[in-house]
């Protein structure tokens, strides 16, 4: 049962699950995430008991409302027996370089699920709630994909949609959210709406394009994103779709994916954009989605892609900020600007903006230019059949 007598509106689920090591060594999420995050916005003294919740652990059956019965018993094996057989790792691609095993390997991910389906919960219940452990779009319903085992977003859209609710989903992460997408896309309650380096560069390598939509029963608009896109050419893009979108699609709640490997520094983005647009996109989203009737954004916010520990927690700390109303100052407190640099990142200490790391949470200010050819793919995407519907 949830408790809505706290005063807070924003929801922060974590927990002692995420302080772990996972993923082995040697792999892009093998670095503090949810953890370090957690310390910066501690440090600003900025998450009060009752904003916090602690992350529960997925049920078998609530997993299988997307995942199948013999992936979920596959998986939940391997963690018993201390390791994946070849006959899993080949059908399920469990226990790949991409998708390695690590001690706790069900229990952390099924955690990290069961809190996006808590999240959906504290939605319904009249809260905004924020699972940073959250945000695994690749994974399909019989096998892990792009380091994601479990798909918490679809599951906790799919809670939402138990409770007949009409949902969009956003995805700000730098690589396609091409899980999700799959698994709605027959669902006309729900639209899938991502922005996403272009396939043709980045990961997946398929899909993702403008044109993979049926625009006469359109439930997904993807914006792909060429390299070195800038800060304003990201808000020329966004701003091209969100509000169209929001219109025509009129959702009851809008579910965020906000992974921060669209930042410039992330070393799997290829993308020039700071933490400064990651957030102004946030509070776009936060101020226009749909409300509860107190006020609140119905809203369900999850982390996603983010290989960059110092970027991650900075930009995360202010997302939470925004979802929590919170007015924190730039300068990072010294407990917080501690804990980034116990981290031991040194993978770009010598670029002229690493030092500003430990000093501020947003960044140098970068170059202001629009590139002919994104006007161009905006005007493409303004003209696009799904926008021009009438409803």
């Amino acid at each position: 049962m949830i408790s809505t007598t706290g005063t807070s509106r924003a929801i922060y689920i974590g927990g002692s699950a995420y302080r772990r090591k996972a993923y082995g060594s040697n792999h892009p999420l093998a670095i503090p995430r949810v953890s370090l995050a957690t310390q910066l916005i501690e440090s600003y003294d900025a998450l009060r008991p009752d904003e916090f919740v602690m992350a529960r652990k997925a049920a078998d059956f609530e997993l299988e409302w997307f995942h199948t019965a013999e992936y979920v018993a596959a998986f939940k094996r391997c963690e018993a027996l201390g390791g994946v057989s070849q006959s899993v790792r080949k059908r399920h691609q469990l226990g790949t370089l991409e998708n390695p095993y690590f001690e706790h390997f069900f229990t952390i991910p099924a955690t990290a699920t069961g809190a996006s389906i808590q999240a959906a919960e504290w939605v319904l219940a009249g809260k905004l709630a924020f699972n940073p452990a959250g945000g695994m779009h690749h994974a399909k319903p019989d096998c892990a994909q792009g380091f994601c085992y479990f798909n918490d977003v679809v599951l906790g859209i799919l809670r939402l949609r138990r409770a007949g609710l009409r949902v969009l989903y956003v995805d700000i992460d730098a690589h396609h959210g091409d899980g999700v997408e799959a698994a709605f896309r027959d669902d006309e309650q729900v639209f899938t709406l991502s922005l996403h380096m272009d396939t043709a560069y980045a990961y997946p390598f398929a899909g993702g394009r403008l044109e993979d939509v049926d625009a006469a029963a359109a439930t997904t608009l993807n914006v792909p994103l060429p390299k070195d896109t800038t800060d304003a050419e990201y808000r020329v893009l966004f701003d091209a779709v969100w509000q169209p979108v929001l219109q025509r699609f009129a959702p009851d709640v809008v579910v965020l994916q906000a992974g921060t490997d669209m930042i410039f520094a992330d070393p799997l983005g290829k993308l020039q954009i700071s933490t400064q647009t990651f957030l102004s996109v946030a509070q776009t989203i936060v101020d226009t989605s749909p409300r509860h009737a107190c006020g609140v954004p119905r809203l369900l916010v999850t982390g996603g892609g983010g290989y960059h520990p110092l970027v991650l927690a900075r930009a995360w700390t202010g997302l939470w900020a925004i979802l929590s109303e919170r007015d924190l100052p730039d300068t990072l407190p010294d407990s917080g600007a501690q804990a980034l640099r116990d981290v031991g990142w040194d993978v770009d200490e010598d670029e002229d903006w690493y030092p500003r790391f430990f000093i501020t949470r947003t960044d140098a200010p970068g170059a202001d230019l629009v590139r002919p050819e994104v006007l161009e793919r905006a005007t493409r995407i303004t003209q696009h059949p799904y926008l021009r519907k009438t409803v």
